[in-house]
């Protein structure tokens, strides 16, 4: 597992490690969060970060949902990301590549019949 460390400028000691993985889940929240967008799924979440300076590159892998505008789309999860990454962490986000693997056409949800309870019926008495 990498680890992303991030150094203190300030007088005080010490440092902030941040693992990979917690920044893959922040870029992963983030894309959740953005209507219209799915992550991929899978082991790494179709997410690949990369470090360089104090600023992290990031390939973010979605499906999108049929009608969706596929730029706006793409302009609010690289908003999104950078927002929640660099208010999580101490890291400048340099970079989001945003993937279209997929379009998706209809989510089917299984429809669940509700019973209703025989309620006693009321006789007529006249």
């Amino acid at each position: 597992m990498t680890n992303f460390k991030t150094t203190s400028h300030d007088k005080q000691n010490g440092k902030t490690v941040y693992s990979a993985d917690i920044v893959q889940n922040i870029v992963a929240l983030a894309v959740a969060e953005v209507e219209g967008a799915l992550p991929t799924q899978g082991k790494k979440k179709g997410i690949t970060l990369r470090l360089e300076r104090e600023s992290i590159y990031a390939d973010v892998s979605v499906a999108v949902k049929y009608g969706q505008n596929v730029p706006e789309l793409a302009y609010r999860i690289q908003q999104s990301v950078k927002q929640s990454v660099e208010n999580m962490t101490r890291y400048k986000v340099a970079e989001v590549n945003v993937h279209i693997e997929d379009v998706v056409f209809c989510l089917v949800e299984p429809v669940v019949a509700v019973e209703k309870e025989d309620a006693p019926e009321e006789s007529e008495e006249k």
